[in-house]
């Protein structure tokens, strides 16, 4: 179960064959979130296992899940675009329903990122499931 959101990033991923034109498309969705207010980042919300430094703020809107997010490293800032799409509006329990693997796989990114980067979104993914189980 993917939000409109998230499918609209895989069909403007589907439109883009290059992956340089992918990536930036990436950088571009993380330049577009809102900045993240330096007094959220801190060690709270400081995600392990990233080689960058990674925020998550974790919130609650109506009985739904929202998040604000921030990194250092532009792609891993759209990367956290990327969740955001994937995760933001659903309820806990829908939040731990969401296949995260399988709908980044979507995208390929499973194959088009670093191992360090990989495993980067795998610690995001995770914080999210923990904060919303």
């Amino acid at each position: 179960m993917a939000t409109q959101a998230f499918e609209d990033i895989a069909d403007t991923f589907e439109f883009l064959d290059d992956w340089e034109d992918r990536y930036r498309h990436v950088i571009e969705l993380g330049k577009a979130m809102p900045a993240m207010p330096d007094a959220l980042k801190v060690p709270a919300t400081k995600v392990e296992g990233c080689a960058s430094q990674v925020w998550i703020h974790p919130k609650m809107d109506g009985g739904r899940f929202d998040f604000e997010g921030d990194s250092d490293a532009m792609i891993v800032r759209g990367l956290i675009a990327v969740l955001h799409a994937l995760y933001s509006g659903l309820t806990p329990a829908e939040v731990q329903g969401v296949d995260a693997p399988a709908e980044l796989a979507r995208l390929g990114l499973d194959r088009h990122l670093s191992s360090q980067r990989s495993n980067g979104v795998r610690a995001m993914v995770q914080r999210i499931r923990e904060v919303t189980a």
